[in-house]
C-alpha cells in the first residue's frame, strides 16, 4: 500500500457565509483506503495546513502509510527549523490522526483496539463554558444552567477567555461568579475554573484560595502558560489541583510542567502529535503519577480521536471536555459525534476513527488552500 495524495483544506461550518473553520487533512492510498485528520484550528489552522501542503505532502506520497511513526519522526526533524512547537506539531497531529484512521481500516478494527483496548466504551463529559470575562454574574449563571439542562454533564468548567495582555483585571468579580455558579449547581456538583492565564502569582493565590473554600475541583492555567516555574509555584502552594498544558506542544514541554509541580496536564490531541503524541503524554503522566485530562474543543475528527485515546486510560479521573458551539458538527455529521447522550459519549466501533459524514454537505463546505 502506498500513499497517493495528501490533501490539506479548511472546512467552513456555514455553507453560505464566512464562519468558523476547521483544519482537516485527507490521505488517500492506492488501495482505496483513506484517512482523515485534524489540526489545531487556531487562526483557521492555515499555518499547519500550509506546512502540510508545502513541506510534508510531497515527502509522504509514495510511502507506506503503515510506516507512519518513521514517516512522522522524519518530518518533524525535516521541519525542525520552522518551530517545531505550534504549527508544525499541529500539522503532525493531523497527519498522525489520519494515518491511524487508515491503520484501523486496514486492520478492520476501531483505533482503540489497536491502542490496547478500552477500559470503558462510554465516557462522561464536562461542559466547558467560555466567555465569562465579559458576562455579568447573572449571565454566567444563566448560560451555565442552560448548558447543564441541555447536555447533562458530569461537571462544569467556567472559562474566562479574557485579554491575555492584562492580569488581575477583576478578582472580586471573578470570585463572585464562581460563588454564584456554586450556589446555582449545589455543593456536590463537580466544578472547574479556567483562568485562561489571567492572573499574576499573587492574584492566582487569592482566587485559588477562594476556589478551595468553594469546593472547586481544579484551577486551570492561572498564570501565563510560558511562565512554567510560576505555574508550578502556584500548583505547589495551593491545595486545589492546578492544571495546565493546552498550550504545550511537545512531550519535553509537558515534562517541564510536571517537573515544575503541575499535577493535572491538558495537552490537546490536535496540537500535540495526534493519537501517537497523546499516547506518549499518557505514558509520561502515568510514570509521574499525574492526571491526564486533555484539552479538546473540536467536535468532529479531533473529538473522535480524543475519545479513542481516553477510553484506553486506566485511571481516567475526569470527564471529557465538551466546549461551546459543538452543535456546528450537526451540519455535516448526521450523527453528531460530539452530542452527548444523557451526558455520555459512546465510543465508535467502526474501523478506524468511525467517522461518518454527509459527503454532499461536507464537500459544499470545503475551502481549498490558496497557495
Amino acid at each position: 500500500m502506498k500513499i497517493t495524495k495528501v490533501d490539506a483544506f479548511q472546512l467552513e461550518w456555514s455553507e453560505t457565509a464566512k464562519g468558523g473553520r476547521s483544519a482537516f487533512v485527507r490521505i488517500e492510498t492506492d488501495e482505496g483506503v483513506t484517512g482523515m485528520g485534524e489540526a489545531s484550528p487556531m487562526e483557521g489552522g492555515i499555518a499547519s495546513l500550509v506546512i502540510i501542503a508545502k513541506h510534508m505532502a510531497g515527502f509522504l506520497v509514495g510511502k507506506d502509510p503503515l510506516d507512519h511513526a518513521v514517516l512522522l519522526d522524519t518530518l518533524i526533524h525535516k521541519c525542525i527549523k520552522i518551530g517545531p512547537e505550534g504549527a508544525v506539531t499541529g500539522a503532525l497531529a493531523a497527519l498522525d490522526i489520519a494515518l491511524w484512521d487508515i491503520k484501523g481500516k486496514v486492520a478492520n478494527l476501531p483505533v482503540y483496539k489497536l491502542l490496547g483496548g478500552a477500559w470503558r466504551t462510554s465516557l462522561t463529559c464536562y461542559a466547558s463554558v467560555g466567555g465569562n470575562a465579559w458576562r455579568t454574574v447573572d449571565e454566567v449563571v444563566k448560560v451555565v444552567e442552560r448548558r447543564v439542562a441541555k447536555e447533562k454533564p458530569a461537571a462544569v468548567k467556567i472559562r474566562w477567555d479574557g485579554d491575555r495582555t492584562k492580569v488581575d483585571v477583576d478578582i472580586p468579580g471573578d470570585i463572585a461568579k464562581a460563588k454564584a455558579v456554586r450556589k446555582a449547581l449545589g455543593d456536590d456538583f463537580v466544578l472547574g475554573f479556567d483562568a485562561n492565564n489571567g492572573y499574576s502569582v499573587g492574584g492566582a493565590m487569592r482566587v485559588g484560595r477562594a476556589l478551595e473554600d468553594l469546593g472547586f475541583t481544579w484551577f486551570e492555567e492561572p498564570v501565563q502558560h510560558y511562565h512554567v516555574s510560576a505555574m508550578g509555584e502556584v500548583a505547589q502552594r495551593l491545595d486545589i489541583t492546578v492544571s495546565a498544558g493546552e498550550q504545550t506542544y511537545t512531550l519535553q514541554g509537558l515534562k517541564d510542567l510536571i517537573n515544575a509541580g503541575v499535577r493535572m496536564v491538558q495537552p490537546d490531541i490536535v496540537k500535540m502529535g495526534g493519537i501517537t503524541g497523546l499516547m506518549q503524554c499518557a505514558a509520561l503522566a502515568y510514570a509521574h503519577g499525574v492526571e491526564l485530562v486533555p484539552h479538546q474543543t473540536q467536535p468532529t475528527i479531533g473529538h473522535l480521536a480524543n475519545i479513542h485515546v481516553l477510553s484506553t486510560i486506566m485511571h481516567l479521573a475526569k470527564p471529557v471536555e465538551l466546549a461551546d458551539n459543538w452543535e456546528r458538527a450537526s451540519a455535516v455529521f448526521p450523527k453528531n459525534p460530539s452530542e452527548p447522550q444523557e451526558g455520555l459519549f459512546h465510543l465508535p466501533t467502526a474501523p478506524g476513527l468511525g467517522i461518518a459524514y454527509d459527503e454532499a454537505a461536507f464537500d459544499a463546505r470545503v475551502r481549498p488552500l490558496a497557495l
